[in-house]
Formats: structure tokens, C-alpha cells, sequence
């Protein structure tokens, strides 16, 4: 299957995209991950995206799009794939319609990970990482210290991201809004898409999402 995913920040896409790419044995092409890897491996486009990064410019579109078709051209991802992150915006869906036509290929399901806004806020805003390990993640609501600041791991200070912080979070759902979800009406015109509540267990939205996808095949 050829699966775009979309939804708002802390919609919870990455967890779900991992779980789902994993059930139907497809790769999981992550945004981030495309640019990390082409950086790390000192690529053409990935040079390009750290000269506009370095100088504080928003990475042009074509530089994602062409990393984008470089990894669905890879073998793994002849049986299929989950695009997580990509596309960001009208350019970039026409981009990926232009490039499934022009190989023969189509998408299967959008799925549309829906989250009130209210939540997105509570999510991102209560976390609270490790300052000596960042994978140390912990929440004032949903997995709270056992002391407040305190990281049950190690012992580090937890401490709030600035990008965590309600008012640049609420920036980044106006963002959101303008930019990315217009694409859900893009993929609504050729039907494919599929509003998945995301509110809930991890288990309870990955089983939501297959259900989704199972209807989509049939």
C-alpha cells in the first residue's frame, strides 16, 4: 500500500506511522529522517538543505520533493510505503501526484489523524524532557515524575523545550492550518481520504487506522 499520513503536531503521526508501517511491512519515509540521512551521507540535495538551514532560509520545496523521490525509488519501497510529514503543502502533493502518474504508481489512503486543538496544546505543552537525556521524556499530565523537575531515570532536571511552549505551539497549528491542511481537501477530490480519531490508547489509534485501511482495499 501507498499511504500518505497527515494531522496536526502532537497528533501522534510518528508513533502511529511506525506502528502501521511495521504491520504491513512497508517502509515508514519520515520527513526528518530523509533530511538527517541526506546530510549525514553528504549528498547533493542534502548539502543544498544544509547551505538554507545553516543561513536560518526555510529549505525550498524542490530540495524535499527531490529527496522524497529518491527514497520511494529505492527498492524497498517498490511494494509500498508510508509518507509521514511529506506532503508539507499544496506544491509538494501536486509533486508526489506527478511523480506516482509518471511511474505508474498511485496512493492508496490519506489518513487524517484528527486531534482537537485543545489537546494538541496539552500534549506538547506538558512535556517535559531530561536535560541529560533526552530521551528521557516525561509529562505533567499523562506520565508525571515522580517528584515535579525531577527525572526518575537519572535524577537530571526536566525542563520545558522552547518549542514545547503554548505559544509557539499554537504558532505552529496556525502553520498547520494554512499550509498542510489544505492538502486534505487535494486528496478529498480523488477520495482518498479517511478521518482517523486520534484520541485515545497508541493501540486503539493504530487499530482505528488499519480498519480504515482494510476498508480502503476492499
Amino acid at each position: 500500500m501507498r499511504i500518505v499520513l497527515v494531522g496536526p503536531p502532537g497528533a501522534g503521526k510518528g508513533t502511529q506511522a511506525a506502528f502501521l508501517a511495521k504491520n504491513l511491512a512497508i517502509p515508514h519515509i519520515a520527513t526528518g529522517d530523509l533530511f538527517r540521512a541526506n546530510m549525514s551521507q553528504g549528498t547533493e540535495l542534502g548539502q543544498k538543505a544544509k547551505e538554507y538551514m545553516s543561513a536560518g532560509q526555510l529549505v525550498p520545496d524542490e530540495i524535499t520533493i527531490g529527496m522524497a523521490e529518491d527514497r520511494m525509488a529505492q527498492p524497498d519501497a517498490e511494494g509500498g510505503f508510508l509518507l509521514d510529514g511529506f506532503p508539507r503543502n499544496i506544491a509538494q502533493a501536486r509533486a508526489l501526484d506527478g511523480y506516482l502518474g509518471g511511474t505508474d504508481q498511485k496512493l492508496d489512503a490519506v489518513l487524517d489523524l484528527e486531534v482537537p486543538e485543545d489537546e494538541v496544546v496539552k500534549r506538547i505543552a506538558g512535556r517535559r524532557i531530561c536535560r541529560n537525556d533526552s530521551s528521557h521524556v516525561f509529562h505533567v499530565e499523562y506520565s508525571a515524575p515522580k517528584t515535579d523537575g525531577v527525572c526518575d531515570v537519572c535524577g537530571g532536571e526536566l525542563y520545558q523545550r522552547e518549542d514545547d511552549r503554548e505559544e509557539t505551539v499554537r504558532k505552529r497549528l496556525e502553520v498547520y492550518h494554512s499550509e498542510t491542511e489544505p492538502i486534505i481537501d487535494h486528496y478529498k477530490a480523488q477520495g482518498l481520504v479517511t478521518t482517523i480519531p486520534a484520541l485515545g490508547t497508541v493501540g486503539e489509534v493504530t487499530e482505528r487506522a488499519m480498519s480504515a485501511l482494510e476498508r480502503s482495499r476492499a
